[in-house]
């Protein structure tokens, strides 16, 4: 009889930590942040080229907190904005992120998409994610309205990447891109992007959703200077180190927890100089699933990417 007691209290207290870790993580989930890195991938002699890499928005109309945060990145001043995907969690986003954005619409800017551009969010234990990805999608649940979404940031003036390239000219900088459609929802047609990149431009630049290591091999092996992905949130759920980074268990594809987030290379164990290796950034983005709005030790974030020379 006398255990009763103790096993009471042992219950309650795990309630109590139970309640505190989750009002923790939805705390973190609002602490948006501004990451910096530098990235040496220019020709000797180029002026610094300032990139916004903006990810996994996963916008719905009711987080003004968000809306305001995103709003305040234009007084960077980027040179260019890359938006990798997920910028929509509700039916009625499309304006919301339009607005949030405001006059980072007015910079050169390019973009491709993710699979919850495409279809609608649904509850899910985020416990799941900790499996090992099984290429299931779920694509059962109401679709957005992405093309609304390409229509807007077309007429800004951004190109779509969509299993394509496309090329731009930013402060005396030229620059290639190829990108490809989620392939998280296996919609990216690697075969319409294959073949060098283009030897004439001064820098070369792969775009991705999610960073399968398919396409970062072939982004890598036909030259690309830098990869630019989001899609893992950077493990979402991370176990706490001294760095205040955090330690992710998963990327919900087949990237290396190691680099579910940050500046890394491509191939892991290549260096700055070999022959099919990239820089790849890979952003852990500012949003969650809207239904479960949570993170642990990895706090929703925008990258300021500053290129110089090599």
């Amino acid at each position: 009889m006398a255990l009763l007691p103790l096993l009471g209290r042992t219950l309650t207290l795990g309630a109590l930590a139970g309640a505190g870790l989750t009002t923790y993580a939805a705390w973190e989930a609002r602490q948006y942040t501004l990451r910096r890195v530098t990235v040496p991938v220019l020709p000797p002699g180029r002026a610094p080229v300032k990139v916004l890499h903006l990810s996994d928005i996963h916008m719905a109309p009711d987080q003004h907190a968000k809306q305001e945060w995103l709003r305040g990145l234009a007084a960077l001043e980027p040179d260019l904005v890359v938006n990798t995907g997920d910028n929509l969690a509700h039916a009625r986003s499309v304006p919301v992120v339009a607005d949030a954005l405001g006059g980072l619409l007015d910079v050169p800017g390019v973009y491709v998409l993710g699979s919850n551009d495409y279809y609608s969010p649904g509850m899910r234990n985020p416990l799941l994610y900790l499996l090992p990805d099984t290429g299931k999608r779920n694509t059962l649940t109401p679709q957005l309205p992405w093309p609304e979404l390409k229509d807007r940031f077309n007429a800004a003036g951004w190109l779509d990447l969509t299993n394509g390239f496309g090329s731009l000219t930013v402060g005396g900088t030229s620059i290639a891109f190829a990108g490809v459609d989620d392939p998280h929802l296996g919609y990216d047609d690697l075969e319409r992007v294959a073949g060098p990149a283009d030897p004439a431009a001064d820098l070369r630049l792969g775009v991705t959703h999610a960073p399968y290591l398919r396409v970062l091999d072939q982004f890598a092996g036909d030259g690309y200077d830098a990869i630019i992905a989001g899609h893992t949130h950077g493990g979402q759920v991370c176990l706490p180190t001294l760095d205040g980074r955090g330690r992710a268990l998963t990327t919900n594809c087949d990237l290396d927890p190691a680099r579910a987030k940050g500046l890394h290379r491509h191939p892991a164990d290549s260096e700055p100089g070999d022959e099919g290796s990239s820089w790849l950034h890979v952003s852990a983005g500012l949003g969650t699933n809207p239904y479960v709005r949570i993170r642990v030790a990895c706090r929703p974030e925008a990258t300021l990417m500053t290129l110089v020379p090599r």
